[in-house]
């Protein structure tokens, strides 16, 4: 079934989904941030009508995921549960616009995230008073990031958090030696400097490419990074695994968590696997918190675990729907 609605000047086209557990409707959606279009997927619960009013939710996506993959199929679970929740591909990446592509800037994901709130607001049977954010993996330090200054979310909610800021300048919660991370800067401002002048990009990836790569010293993070998204588990050929060399000097810059203690007053929920060699940060984020929060750990489950292992994206389901009634 399609057919086509008009919501504050933005045209989008319905589609509904059968799919296992949960029947919702999903729409293909588009807003801007600044001259950018973004491309989004709206989820909307199988209970929808719109001439009522529903709590909202901003999904954000993993560093180089796409709006089909974890965060969709959270998105699905959630509306399910009464949440109109919106995905979408970060700027610069997927299939939204932008240039250059493949590039991670951590402000304009944030930016992203604001303007995701901006678009919910003019769905007449959103209540815009009772919107909420959630990420996965580095989408859940954005949504934290988001959260300290933008006060229409209400609450946050994380997967398996990964900050890119603190997460590019060491790894793991190790930061980097200074020495270090001073010669990385260095090789980025030779590499600009080079395709300032017509020179080729160069891009580092996010997890291996080929399984040569991995051996039995590589991190479960990259290892079964590699399982998801270089495999039919959860490729997607918008999903490049890999950005930008000159995406390094701009997450250096960034910290997703330097204004928790201050400015994070709204609920903060950080679901994160018992095994996950990520959960340093989670970790880190409740411990800077001073508003309301919970950390829910998930007993046996890694960080990629938490993207699609049914009994662990149950647990986190549930705890989450449990969250967002504050809204």
């Amino acid at each position: 079934m399609s057919a086509s609605a008009n919501y504050g000047g933005r045209t989008a086209r319905w589609r509904t989904k059968a799919e296992k557990r949960a029947r919702t409707m999903v729409k293909t959606v588009s807003f801007r941030n600044k001259a950018v279009e973004i491309s989004g997927h709206l989820h909307l619960p199988d209970n929808f009508r719109e001439d009522e009013k529903f709590p909202a939710l901003v999904g954000v996506h993993p560093a180089g995921g796409v709006k089909e993959q974890t965060i969709g199929a959270y998105a699905k679970r959630l509306a399910a549960q009464g949440f109109v929740t919106v995905v979408y591909d970060s700027s610069y990446q997927g299939e939204s616009g932008g240039e250059p592509r493949l590039l991670e800037d951590p402000a304009t994901r944030v930016e992203d995230a604001r303007c995701a709130a901006d678009f919910l607001t003019t769905l007449p049977f959103v209540d815009s008073e009772r919107i909420g954010v959630f990420g996965i993996c580095a989408g859940g330090g954005y949504a934290i990031s988001a959260a300290q200054t933008e006060r229409r979310f209400k609450a946050v909610a994380t997967v398996s958090a990964a900050p890119m800021g603190e997460g590019s300048r060491g790894f793991l919660g190790h930061m980097s030696p200074v020495a270090e991370q001073i010669g990385t800067l260095e090789m980025v401002a030779k590499q600009r400097t080079a395709e300032a002048r017509g020179g080729t990009p160069l891009y580092a990836t996010f997890v291996p490419e080929t399984l040569e790569e991995i051996d039995e010293n590589t991190p479960d993070l990259l290892r079964e990074g590699y399982d998801y998204y270089r495999t039919p588990r959860g490729r997607h050929p918008n999903s490049k695994g890999r950005f930008l060399l000159t995406s390094m000097d701009k997450m250096f810059a960034f910290s997703a968590f330097d204004q928790i203690p201050t400015l994070l007053t709204q609920p903060m929920l950080l679901v994160v696997g018992s095994k996950a060699d990520t959960k340093v940060f989670s970790d880190q984020a409740y411990e800077l918190s001073k508003g309301p929060k919970e950390l829910f750990v998930v007993e046996g489950a890694t960080h990629i675990a938490m993207y699609d292992v049914p009994e662990y994206v149950d647990q986190a389901i549930t705890k989450m729907v449990e969250f967002f009634a504050v809204l």
